[in-house]
Parts: C-alpha cells; sequence; structure tokens
C-alpha cells in the first residue's frame, strides 16, 4: 500500500507513576494550556504506546522529557534506556536540563552516558496567562547564564528541542543566528494554542521569520492542543504552512501521544497527516514521515 511505509515518531512520551516521579500527574491536576488532562494521571507505559501506535509502522522513536522529577532528571534518562536496551524502544532520548544553572555540565555528562541519548529540551514558552506560561519571565533564551549552558550542547554533539509560542519565534530566530552550528529542533509546530484567523496569521509570521535560520527544524505535532475537536481539514492549512515554511527536508511528523490522545487516536493523527500530503512525491513523503527524523536525531 502506498501509505504504508516506514514511520519514525520523534516525539511521544511515556511515564510510570508507579516506580517514579512526575509532580504535574501525581500532584493535582491544574489549569493548563492543553485543558483538562486527568485522563493521564495514570502510568502510560511502553506497552500502551505500541498498543496506540500498532495501525501504523512504527519502527523507531524518540521520547521527549515529560516532566519527571526536577530533582534527578537524569533517573528518567537512566529508566528510559534501561528499557531500551530490553526492548529496543525508544531509540533516542531527549531529556530535560536547566540551561541556566552553574552545574549545568555535569547533568549533560551524566545525560550522554546513556547511548540513545540525543539531546535537551527546556521548555520555553513564556505567556502572561498563568495557564499557557511555562516560565515564570520572558526573554530566558537571551540570558547570558542560560547561553553559556546552551553552548555546551555543541561540546556534547546533543541537538536542543525548542518548545515556544509564536511571540518568542524573533528571540529564537537570534539565538539560532548567535549558535549557527547547534542543531535545533522547533517542537509541536510552534505551538499554536490560538487557532483565529489572527491567530494563524501572527503564527505563520513567526514560522517565516524563524524558518530562515538553516539551522532549526520543524516538529509537525501538537495541533490538538490548539484545536480540541479537530477535524482532517481543521488541520491542512497549519501542516502546509509549516512545510511550505521550512521545506520537506527540515520538517516531520510527531505523534505527541499521550497528550494529543486527550483530542484524537494515533491512528488519526498519523492518517491525516498521510492525507493531507497524499499528493507528495513518494521520497518526500518518506522524508517527512521516517528519514528526516532519522537523520536529525541521529538514529
Amino acid at each position: 500500500m502506498e501509505d504504508d511505509f516506514p514511520i519514525i515518531d520523534p516525539h511521544h512520551h511515556l511515564w510510570d507513576l508507579e516506580n517514579h516521579r512526575y509532580p504535574w500527574l501525581q500532584d493535582g491536576v491544574k489549569p493548563i494550556v492543553f485543558g483538562d488532562y486527568a485522563p493521564l494521571c495514570k502510568s502510560y507505559l511502553l506497552n500502551d504506546f505500541l498498543a496506540d501506535a500498532r495501525g501504523q509502522n512504527v519502527i523507531k522513536s524518540v521520547h521527549l522529557d515529560v516532566g519527571y522529577d526536577p530533582t534527578n532528571p537524569f533517573g528518567e534518562t537512566e529508566w528510559l534506556q534501561a528499557l531500551a536496551d530490553e526492548r529496543g524502544f525508544p531509540h533516542g532520548i531527549v531529556g530535560y536540563a536547566d540551561l541556566s544553572r552553574p552545574d549545568v555540565e555535569d547533568l549533560l555528562g551524566r545525560h550522554c552516558t546513556a547511548r540513545n541519548f540525543r539531546g535537551i529540551r527546556q521548555s520555553l514558552n513564556y505567556d502572561p496567562d498563568p495557564v499557557k506560561t511555562y516560565l515564570n519571565r520572558p526573554g530566558v533564551s537571551g540570558e547570558a547564564q542560560w547561553r553559556r549552558g546552551f553552548a555546551l550542547l555543541r561540546k556534547y554533539g546533543l541537538s536542543f528541542d525548542l518548545q515556544i509560542y509564536w511571540p518568542q519565534m524573533e528571540e529564537c530566530y537570534r539565538l539560532a543566528l548567535a549558535f549557527p552550528d547547534q542543531q535545533i529542533i522547533l517542537d509541536h509546530t510552534g505551538m499554536p494554542v490560538d487557532h483565529s484567523a489572527d491567530g494563524f496569521e501572527a503564527w505563520r509570521r513567526g514560522m517565516q521569520m524563524l524558518s530562515q535560520a538553516p539551522n532549526v527544524a520543524c516538529k509537525i505535532s501538537g495541533l490538538g492542543m490548539g484545536n480540541f475537536s479537530w477535524k482532517p481539514e481543521d488541520l491542512r492549512p497549519w501542516v502546509l504552512t509549516a512545510i511550505d515554511c521550512f521545506g520537506v527536508d527540515r520538517c516531520m511528523f510527531a505523534s505527541n501521544f499521550p497528550v494529543d490522545k486527550l483530542f484524537s487516536s494515533y491512528d488519526a493523527i498519523f492518517n491525516t497527516f498521510k492525507t493531507v500530503t497524499r499528493d507528495f512525491a513518494i521520497a518526500d513523503r518518506r522524508k517527512l514521515f521516517h528519514d528526516n527524523a532519522e537523520r536529525l536525531y541521529r538514529l
């Protein structure tokens, strides 16, 4: 079948609430940008992920940090590497580090003892609305102490997963230009949580700017966070605009499971991506669903 090509899912999560610490999942549901997440407050293990993905030809995956115990970020990496050694998945691990900490290099070194470790994500989403913000101040990517930590990623051969809203795209464009040899991967299509016409246009302009930095790639995922009851046609303009900005060599499709399980099934997400790209050349589709993730995450 023309759609049965191999898929790498470069953005999913697992959590084990019985054996590990995840404050956001265990200390009570709080108001958050993607709504009521009470259904997520139970363990989501590798068997659950593979069951959700069974309708797609997923051959590899990348796990992203997911609010693990902030006092022990390496604990998540250690657990995931042991899982990968036993089960094969996940093939890539992107962990957490607060790059502004003066001792961050010690943590980066520990993370890199795991052979599947590939990068760092420190979410930089800022919004004056406390429900939307991930930080207590704007402009973190421009702070000297944070940039000293960011500069270490190149030393350890790590990519950086960039999670922001469109108002941060200009400052992060400047970050990308200041570190041209650092691979940056924009998460969740720039996280456009405002799907109004004005929101779309502001996001589009930000994406056009950020895409001018050749070291930034785009992970197309998480679009359900801006439209909880989305239909396939709702996502088409967002997907095609992202690809138009970044090109087929710098985009990849991802599930954001199980967070996006709040809004849809695994099949609905990937079948929508397949439908939107049905008229693309097969080589370009393979880039979007497999090859770019393999290359950018060094799998």
